[in-house]
């Protein structure tokens, strides 16, 4: 077995060229001695593809083939780059330049321009988005922050693809861009930008690209001898490649074809930013000589997780459909995918924290569990419920939710309302929290409907809503709480989540987590709607989605698990529906041919927490009443009915939490939410069995507080104060 997904990480530097090619299948064996003439290499996710083309350069290099400072390694990260460098020293080819398109255009352009234009380079723009609100105001047109943030990718993208401001209009509607703005605006603040760059003398990330395309078409004197430094090229993740890079990797070749491409299709998933596989897929016919090379074999992924990788591109339509390739697992079986079916979005947070919560317990480190989302609105009701279950967590490629530019400004609002209280013009006719809310976060864009489209609007959006929600929940909890109560909560919340994590479980989108891998994954949010998005219409924006979820299933080593929600909040209409792409492939739905040495059988479907499934037949233990409402049911009583609570016991037991949570460092809802305690308190159990059918206690928090909680309950508990006040009369009694 090859590509060992764990490795020393210091291994011994191979002592000859044929010592590189050990331990290499027979198809990275002939990717790795293929070093004339250009060379596709079509690489599945997890095959090992940078082991074949690492390997490739430094066979090269300790043959003799290739001079180290001759050749030169792209790709689109500088983690990625970083490791490759790693991975050639390691194998005693160091010298080899591998950088990412714009690092290496930088370097080339700081160098050639004196010659070429005379003077220093300009210097890179601080900050982009403040020229296009400078350019935008140029035209009189205005722009809150997330329009600015939109047109501003949209001003990005006509670049990439080598688009001039007049052209964006139709340029854009050609490629079925979802504007933000007018066209003809966007194409006003576009030139404008461009304008105000060139008086104030500096460039921006694209324009290191275009300016080093325009020199090296210009000056073939200086494309000459960049071409004489660099002879050979590796382009790595080659289906990201922007119209705009290969125009700038055609240059840099000339007339030569000393060129490995590494790529795989059914992976190209950021098509908004201008990135195609069309150079991929077109490269046998640029190039009818090409040594093509196909990695199937999958060292990453078990064989039932590459089963349900196969079987959803099976059902994949489009050109990068038909060059699909069919990964073949080299590893051991593991376990079947778990499907997993929720009432509300809560049930399933809840439900994901619980899984996590054992796999950690049976050995799991958390840093090799991921939880991966279509956007990163959605990440808020996981990190609260993994906080609920005391897991560490750490965000990727996002910021934490209460870091967000949109719910800071929201806090600082809320915080303003709620100190000038029925001074607050804002807050006019609005009678409860909930509503109070909404009418501050109505001043900034929040709605009662989503809007329309993609982008910023739609994050914005997402994350304001998200807040609403919260209030709604917060206050079902608290029917009695104040504006200052949630404001709070909020503050609490927030606290908790921006302490730093060293080892926690991985929160990202889909898209940060390209290139990533982890031994248990779990797919989120897989309903229609969310998989594929809304506004993902046309055929090739829904095989994009497609993609994408493809991507997110070939992250998991062992461990996956795709779960969806009927509905978005508690006691909501149960109307969604499982995403399309599973049709087919999760347990329930029409079968599917299994592919050639696929694993056979299916693992059922797991439904949501039996609260979450029952809560229609929950009935009040006072009057009988149906309930709905997750608090109620909390409870097991109508908050307007009598109850029997017992008021120093909860006090005793608020006290108690408070000290738990400073001793443990978590904040206090992490032990037991306020609802939980009222409960035990309106219980008063006697046992663990009583203590444990309480709604919100756990197994993991019977074991770790229930001794105490039970003794709290019969009045035995001792605080350490109590204790030592005990020993010391005993002290003097003797």
């Amino acid at each position: 077995m090859t590509a060992a997904t764990h490795s020393t990480l210091f291994p011994p530097v191979p002592d000859s060229p044929d010592a590189v090619l050990d331990g290499l299948d027979p198809e990275q064996r002939e990717v790795a001695t293929a070093l004339g003439g250009p060379v596709c290499v079509l690489a599945g996710a997890g095959t090992g593809k940078t082991r074949a083309i690492t390997h490739r350069i430094a066979y090269g290099v300790r043959s003799g083939v290739l001079q180290p400072s001759s050749v030169l390694a792209v790709t689109f990260t500088n983690r990625a780059a970083g490791e490759m460098r790693g991975r050639l020293r390691q194998l005693g080819a160091g010298g080899v330049q591998a950088r990412t398109f714009h690092s290496a255009a930088l370097r080339q352009l700081q160098y050639f321009w004196p010659k070429a234009v005379g003077g220093d380079l300009p210097r890179l723009a601080e900050r982009k988005v403040q020229i296009v609100a400078e350019a935008a105001a140029r035209c009189r047109i205005r722009l809150d922050r997330t329009e600015l943030r939109d047109v501003t990718g949209e001003i990005e993208w006509a670049k990439v693809t080598q688009t001039v401001p007049e052209d964006y209009p139709a340029a854009a509607a050609k490629a079925g861009r979802d504007m933000p703005r007018d066209p003809a605006e966007t194409s006003r603040v576009y030139a404008a930008y461009e304008d105000l760059k060139r008086d104030r003398g500096v460039i921006d990330f694209e324009d290191v690209l275009l300016l080093t395309v325009g020199v090296l078409q210009d000056r073939h004197d200086i494309a000459e001898t960049v071409r004489r430094q660099y002879q050979h090229f590796v382009v790595d993740e080659y289906q990201d490649v922007s119209p705009l890079q290969q125009r700038l990797l055609e240059l840099w070749l000339g007339d030569r074809d000393s060129l490995c491409v590494v790529g795989d299709a059914s992976q190209t998933i950021y098509s908004f930013t201008g990135a195609t596989p069309d150079h991929l897929l077109n490269f046998r016919t640029r190039h009818p000589h090409a040594t093509v090379v196909k990695l199937v074999r999958d060292y990453r992924s078990t064989p039932q997780v590459v089963h349900l990788a196969n079987g959803l591109l099976s059902q994949a339509r489009g050109r990068a459909a038909e060059h699909r390739l069919e990964l073949v697992s080299q590893r051991e079986a593991g376990p079947e995918p778990v499907y997993g079916e929720y009432a509300d979005e809560p049930a399933e947070a809840e439900g994901t924290a619980r899984r996590v919560r054992d796999l950690i317990d049976s050995g799991v480190p958390a840093s090799e569990i991921a939880i991966l989302y279509r956007i990163n609105a959605q990440s808020e009701v996981y990190e609260q419920a993994l906080a609920d279950a005391g897991v560490p967590y750490q965000l990727r490629g996002a910021e934490r939710f209460f870091e967000r530019p949109e719910v800071r400004e929201a806090g600082l609002l809320l915080r303003g309302a709620a100190r000038a209280g029925g001074g607050d013009t804002q807050l006019a006719g609005a009678d409860d929290v909930p509503s109070q809310v909404r009418a501050v976060l109505g001043t900034r864009g929040w709605t009662a409907e989503p809007p329309t489209g993609s982008g910023a609007v739609r994050d914005r959006w997402e994350s304001l809503a998200a807040l609403v929600r919260l209030a709604e929940d917060f206050v079902r909890a608290r029917p009695d709480a104040s504006l200052a109560d949630l404001v709070a909560e909020l503050d609490e919340r927030a606290s908790a989540q921006h302490a730093p994590t060293v080892e926690g479980v991985t929160l990202a989108s889909l898209h940060a987590a390209k290139g990533l891998e982890w031994d248990a994954v779990f797919l989120v949010g897989l309903a229609e709607g969310m998989m594929p998005i809304t506004y993902a219409k046309t055929d090739e924006q829904i095989e994009e989605e497609r993609r994408l979820l493809y991507v997110g299933v070939t992250r998991a080593r062992r461990h996956l698990s795709l779960s969806w929600a009927l509905s978005r909040t508690p006691g909501g209409r149960p109307s969604r529906r499982p995403t399309r792409f599973l049709n087919g492939l999760r347990p329930g739905s029409a079968a599917v041919r299994p592919g050639p040495g696929s694993p056979g059988g299916t693992a059922g479907i797991e439904r949501g927490p039996a609260r979450r499934r029952q809560r229609g037949s929950a009935r009040c233990r006072v009057c009988g009443r149906t309930l709905t409402d997750a608090g109620e049911i909390k409870l097991m009583r109508c908050e307007d009915c009598p109850c029997e609570l017992d008021e120093a016991l909860y006090e005793r037991l608020r006290d108690w939490r408070a000290g738990e949570a400073g001793r443990l460092g978590q904040p206090a809802f992490c032990i037991f939410t306020d609802k939980t305690l009222l409960a035990i308190a309106e219980a008063v159990p006697g046992t663990e069995a009583e203590l444990a059918r309480i709604s919100g206690v756990g197994g993991r928090k019977l074991d770790s507080f229930g001794a105490d909680v039970l003794a709290l309950c019969a009045g035995t508990y001792l605080t350490s104060e109590d204790a030592s006040q005990d020993a010391s009369e005993e002290s003097r009694e003797k």
